[in-house]
């Protein structure tokens, strides 16, 4: 077995990812890595052996971790990692910070930051696939970044330099964002939070958030012109072509597609990672084979099969 560095955090070998997911399922990682610190973090990076692959993982809120596992360091950022503070109109969170709790405190100081209310995650993961809800997305109110590089180098990154465009960013290859800064418009506390409440409202009443799912499954598709040509001023939804193709409700194993949100995957008890990919992969068929539109999945899918 591999030699690993030593942190000050907490490293455990042969770790099962499954309980760190929101939709519970996965094979383990070869290891996952807890820093302390950036510092921690940034050392640990330094002394690793280059080859060795390394996997940012956030609460696991957009993921399937395939039965197999991953082969990999997979880093989980925790406490050291969650501070929230307001300055003037900047918002400046840690990477582990939930999404949830940043918009809460900038509304409190009356800071705008209120499209993120109802996004899961964390922040890091929200910089990285430009989270985004009712209209407004993370490139929307982004500054900066702050990054540990694959080489363990702390670094201090523009928005501008992360190409933030629909569900990507273009991060350093094996970088782990450990902060963002946005920057907020002012508001009224109490009009925020009531608009806060209203959107868990309206989440509530239209989508399965008392089921295990890790939100939409795949991006809303674009629509097409007259030539034929995709046409981004005409975007589909995704749960209604999922409709049309006869998949609302379609199980496979302990996997099913959302009768309550046609777009949202959900496990309905003792689903594997490969019920829930392949039920995927079927709807993607069937939509394709009803309409001619190849639906592009959102949620993250790493590591290998199950060994057969």
């Amino acid at each position: 077995m591999t030699k690993l560095p030593q942190p000050r955090g907490t490293l455990t070998e042969n770790r099962p990812l499954a309980d760190l997911t929101w939709l519970r399922v996965g094979g383990p990682a070869d290891w996952l890595f807890q820093p302390a610190d950036a510092e921690d973090l940034a050392a640990f990076l330094a002394a690793l052996d280059p080859a060795i692959p390394v996997f940012p993982m956030g609460v696991g809120s957009n993921l399937i971790v395939r039965d197999g596992g991953l082969r990999a360091v997979v880093i989980r950022l925790g406490r050291g990692f969650n501070g929230i503070a307001i300055e003037g109109d900047r918002v400046i969170a840690g990477a582990a910070a939930l999404d949830a709790h940043v918009a809460r405190k900038a509304a409190e100081a009356g800071r705008d930051l209120t499209f993120l209310r109802t996004i899961p995650g964390s922040i890091g993961g929200a910089v990285r696939m430009n989270a985004g809800c009712y209209g407004h997305y993370v490139a929307d109110f982004l500054e900066e970044i702050r990054i540990v590089t694959r080489h363990g180098r702390q670094e201090t990154l523009p928005a501008a330099a992360l190409h933030l465009r629909y569900r990507q960013s273009d991060l350093p290859e094996g970088a782990v964002v450990i902060g963002a800064t946005f920057r907020a418009p002012s508001g009224d506390p109490a009009e925020l939070a009531a608009r806060m409440e209203d959107q868990l409202a309206k989440r509530d009443a239209s989508q399965p958030t008392r089921d295990r799912s890790a939100g939409s499954t795949f991006r809303n598709p674009l629509g097409r012109s007259s030539t034929g040509a995709a046409d981004d001023t005409h975007e589909l939804k995704a749960w209604k072509v999922i409709d049309d193709a006869g998949m609302r409700g379609a199980r496979l194993g302990g996997a099913q597609m959302s009768e309550m949100h046609s777009n949202f995957l959900i496990n309905a008890g003792g689903a594997t990672a490969a019920d829930l990919e392949n039920l995927g992969e079927e709807v993607r068929k069937r939509v394709f084979q009803h309409s001619g539109i190849t639906l592009e999945w959102e949620i993250m899918r790493v590591g290998e099969p199950a060994a057969k």
